[in-house]
């Protein structure tokens, strides 16, 4: 992707805020004061908490974001690559949504058995306001159309795969995936998010 590039160590990480509880320091992981987390309903972005699974993917200033682009290959044959002026074209859509790692918790549920992973206690979870293009909108940018439950090549999930470097993934990318019919859903709250909003 051109503008950003995945480092190799962790000399170039962003400023946090210093109330975060830092449950890792390489990759960074952590969470905020339970005082904070439920200070606003829109969790402010300073105390979102940190989910890293490698050094953080580093952001060239030199690059205009209109240069940033998706690639999507794989179901639709040659690989296609969308422009943010192509998915900014899209109708923009808000979402008020909630993430939490799975993990949140482990450190009580591990009193009980253990368990593997950072140790997070009550706080790996945030609230934004996320704005961007509908995935299904996106992708029938691509010939993917809406309400799809498998391409032609018999297609049926959709993968995401990011430029990090992660130690658990013996160095490779991170990934993660949903089936083809929510992702092509045009009335699912599915984005493919770009601005992420405190309010």
């Amino acid at each position: 992707m051109p503008g950003l590039r995945a480092p190799s160590d962790y000399k170039q990480e962003p400023p946090r805020h210093p109330a975060l509880a830092i449950n890792s320091k390489q990759p960074f992981n952590a969470e905020p004061r339970r005082s904070d987390l439920v200070s606003s309903y829109v969790t402010p972005v300073d105390f979102f908490y940190k989910r890293n699974h490698g050094p953080i993917p580093v952001l060239m200033e030199s690059i205009l974001l209109t240069r940033y682009s998706v690639s999507i290959t794989g179901v639709i044959g040659s690989t296609k690559e969308l422009f943010m002026k192509d998915i900014w074209r899209l109708p923009k859509y808000n979402v008020t949504a909630t993430l939490q790692c799975a993990g949140n918790r482990r450190t009580a549920m591990s009193k009980t058995r253990s368990v593997k992973g950072v140790g997070w206690d009550v706080a790996a979870i945030g609230n934004a306001v996320w704005g961007g293009a509908k995935l299904a909108d996106v992708l029938e940018l691509v010939g993917i159309p809406k309400c799809s439950h498998a391409t032609p090549s018999g297609g049926k999930h959709v993968e995401f795969v990011s430029i990090d470097k992660c130690k658990e993934e013996n160095g490779g990318p991170y990934k993660a995936s949903i089936p083809l019919i929510q992702a092509t859903n045009p009335e699912a709250d599915v984005l493919l998010a770009y601005e992420m909003m405190e309010e």
